[in-house]
């Protein structure tokens, strides 16, 4: 099998869905869905397309109460090629892979080159086959230009074939049925034309955030095709421009269509106004042979920058994840002003928000693409103020950043989320997942340790380190009693509890990830602003009013947060251990999956508030975000000594109790347990590699992917199980083995250094650094550090 190649045999409108996600392409800028270009959005297909950061509001009735959403907008269907035989004059249907028609179907997606090709077989009598092969990609080169091949031949006897191309503004979001009672219509003043013989054009635009849209397609076809005049068809969608060709076919000629596509919005640079840009775009965009090779070569240097190489099945489904990580985030993305879509820019689950999910993200893109990372960053500080009036609105000093983030930085968390299992519409409280503030801060430190983006770190990531860490310092109060700063009223990552059992409020107390990760951001803003540069120091303290004395506080804050434990564990918040013990098997013989634990407890009138059960990692992440050392040194500093015991006990004790009802959650264990108990972390590790492919979170996979557990795939490989960090000015290296994941090869770059080769293989850690007139890398290594220079190689034996 070619490890590039991710195949599709026969058709199966079950799979539809989910074969649509798993093939979309994109570029960055925008991303396709791989729906099959004859069929319109129905209860199979949905052949959705997503320009980044193009989001729209409104607002909904929902059970009596008006609910504002905002979302990730489903633009114009660019995708449409439809056709239909007209033999004695006559139009029959027109054709799909759905058709009665069909005997053959097979798609094929090319990793390596972006794109994707289907074949479909049609027997339509008399001995008459009509064979349809076509290629799509969206352009990774210029991140405006989409392209479509149609090839047509017949067998068994020559075919009249009638062929229509359109542009489809008649869309709405429809791809989630549970927000199906929500309004879903985007798009207004839809107006259609032609601008040249060869060119139509759509324009329209968001309802409320009035961001314009603009299409233009040129059709060419073989020569011999007749255009056709538009017929207005009884109940003809309105918001199409279409054209229509008469293809006369004879046996084994085939019948070439080429569809090049131009999208523009008005949020894009260097235009006047979109339709314009669009028309003038796909106008000078060359044939379609000369942009797939340009789309080739774009795609071959990225490769060439984001290689990994992982031998069997884990190394195939890699490379997927990384296929679709650069789609969503690529170099073009840079030039955005974008966050994170948690489920990229292939479907419209959680309605294309930014959540926490760039803390599984930037770490691969640190060592890769830093540019991106950095835009990514820069998002977050342009809408810094947004959080600091969140934070006002709340009574808190800093900056609250929100736990679903959209177009400019306001909560977009839902007030309101529909159980399917109960029909009901229930209040959403998972806004109080205020540790969005400690990834945020987490990504800019890491992102500056290894890129070495001092610039970054001193201005934009500075301030924003600073008004997290007020926000923390002003959350934290002192308790007497325990003799601790404690944060109460928040949610940790689980997001089963949301409070206390019969509790009249939302939120719990001392959750110990936000606790930790808080004292954490606290300590490394203290010596970021200690470190500052004179000038730097100035300007920030004039900047934002920063006294002196608050510096001494959040270090002391730092020391004394509270940590509760129960039964020789790390509590996951204060209180754990005194809620019920779930009869885990009476649920697992009642139910196939109990992964949504919470919704199944609701339908039955009850509450996962009352019980020890977490549908993901909370106190174990603190295990993925933190080496061993650095975690004991975390603890330490806090005040407890965190010994290989007690986190062994604390592992173990989450384990029994969590549903593993988030594809990070794999993830997040198969990190934690490398290090000890690896059978059971390749198992999880297996899981977090099919959760999106085996869609095992029950049907989600086909309303986008998780990108999240995508991008930590990857950076298990990358970085958790070499234990590779970048931090104090040197590569820190502590690899761990996992045998079925113990072979890879990889590239980073690293402060400035291109191409840094770390291969493990046969025991060894193999480190090579190119020939370059950069200054040698410190590497740290559990018992020595090793200075290796640009053109030199050092191994490292693992251990067994």
């Amino acid at each position: 099998m070619n490890d590039w190649i991710w195949p599709y045999e026969g058709y199966d409108p079950a799979q539809e869905r989910l074969r649509e996600s798993l093939c979309t392409l994109g570029n960055g800028y925008f991303a396709t869905r791989g729906a099959a270009s004859e069929c319109a959005a129905d209860d199979v297909h949905y052949p959705g397309t997503y320009v980044s950061g193009c989001y729209n509001r409104l607002t909904s009735d929902v059970s009596g109460r008006l609910v504002d959403n905002e979302d990730l907008v489903n633009v114009p269907n660019w995708l449409p090629l439809r056709y239909r035989s007209t033999d004695d004059g006559r139009a029959g249907e027109w054709l799909t892979p759905d058709s009665d028609a069909c005997v053959a179907h097979r798609q094929s997606l090319d990793l390596r080159s972006g794109v994707l090709e289907r074949e479909t077989r049609y027997e339509e009598g008399d001995g008459r086959v009509l064979r349809v092969w076509q290629s799509r990609l969206v352009h990774m080169a210029d991140p405006h230009l989409a392209a479509l091949r149609a090839e047509f031949t017949t067998e068994g006897g020559p075919c009249e074939l009638e062929v229509e191309t359109a542009l489809d503004g008649a869309v709405t979001n429809d791809g989630v049925a549970r927000y199906r009672e929500l309004a879903s219509d985007h798009l207004v003043r839809v107006r259609t034309g032609e601008a040249e013989p060869d060119t139509v054009w759509l324009r329209c635009r968001t309802s409320d955030s009035h961001v314009g849209i603009g299409m233009a397609a040129r059709t060419s076809t073989d020569a011999g095709a007749v255009r056709l005049p538009r017929r207005d068809e009884p109940g003809r969608e309105t918001g199409k421009a279409a054209q229509r060709f008469r293809l006369s076919l004879a046996p084994g000629r085939p019948a070439v269509v080429d569809k090049i596509v131009a999208v523009h919005t008005s949020r894009d640079r260097a235009i006047s106004e979109p339709l314009r840009a669009s028309v003038e775009r796909v106008e000078h965009a060359g044939t379609w042979d000369e942009l797939l090779a340009s789309h080739r070569v774009a795609w071959e240097q990225l490769w060439r920058r984001a290689e990994l190489t992982v031998p069997n099945e884990a190394g195939r489904i890699l490379r997927l994840h990384l296929f679709h990580v650069l789609q969503t985030l690529s170099p073009q993305t840079a030039d955005l002003d974008v966050g994170v879509p948690a489920r990229g820019l292939h479907g419209e689950a959680y309605r294309g928000h930014v959540f926490w999910d760039e803390l599984f993200v930037l770490p691969y893109l640190n060592l890769h693409f830093p540019e991106v990372s950095r835009a990514l960053l820069t998002y977050r500080h342009r809408r810094l103020d947004q959080a600091r009036r969140a934070a006002r609105r709340a009574g808190r000093a800093g900056a609250m950043y929100p736990w679903q983030s959209g177009s400019d930085g306001r909560e977009e968390t839902q007030q309101m989320h529909l159980n399917p299992h109960s029909g009901r519409w229930l209040p959403d409280h998972s806004c109080l997942q205020h540790h969005v503030n400690s990834a945020i801060a987490y990504n800019v430190w890491q992102y500056c340790e290894a890129s070495g983006d001092a610039e970054f770190l001193h201005t934009k990531g500075a301030e924003m380190l600073l008004q997290i860490s007020r926000f923390w310092a002003d959350a934290a109060t002192y308790d007497d009693h325990v003799g601790r700063y404690r944060i109460r009223g928040v949610m940790g990552p689980d997001e089963y509890h949301d409070a206390y059992p019969d509790a009249d409020r939302p939120g719990l107390d001392d959750n110990a990830y936000t606790n930790v990760t808080a004292a954490w951001v606290l300590a490394h803003t203290v010596d970021v602003i200690r470190a500052l540069p004179e000038p730097r120091l100035r300007e920030l303290a004039e900047r934002t009013g920063l006294d002196h004395g608050e510096l001494a506080r959040w270090d002391d804050i730092s020391r004394r947060l509270h940590v509760p434990f129960h039964a020789g564990v790390i509590s996951q918040f204060d209180g754990y251990g005194q809620l019920t013990e779930l009869d885990w098997d009476d649920y697992r013989a009642r139910y196939d999956d109990i992964r949504r634990l919470d919704r199944i407890l609701e339908a039955e009138g009850d509450t996962v508030n009352r019980y020890q059960a977490s549908k993901q990692a909370d106190v174990l992440m603190l295990g993925y975000l933190f080496s061993p050392a650095e975690l004991r040194g975390l603890f330490g500093r806090l005040g407890h000594q965190l010994d290989e015991e007690t986190w062994r006990r604390t592992v173990d004790y989450y384990l029994d109790r969590t549903s593993h009802g988030s594809t990070l959650s794999g993830l997040v264990h198969a990190w934690v347990l490398a290090r000890a108990r690896r059978t059971e972390a390749w198992t999880f590790a297996q899981e977090a590699l099919k959760g999106d492919i085996a869609d095992l979170q029950g049907g989600t996979t086909g309303e986008g992917i998780h990108l999240g557990a995508m991008a930590g795939t990857l950076d298990l490989v990358q970085r958790g199980l070499p234990g590779l960090e970048t931090r104090s000015g040197a590569l820190w290296l502590d690899p761990v083995p996992l045998p079925e994941l113990s072979e890879s090869s990889f590239a980073i770059r690293y402060q400035g250094h291109w191409g840094i080769r770390l291969t493990m293989r046969s025991g060894t850690l193999h480190i090579d650094v190119p020939a370059s007139d950069r200054d040698p890398i410190d590497i740290q290594l559990r018992d020595r550090t090793v200075s290796v220079a640009p053109g030199e190689s050092c191994d490292l034996r693992l251990p067994q």
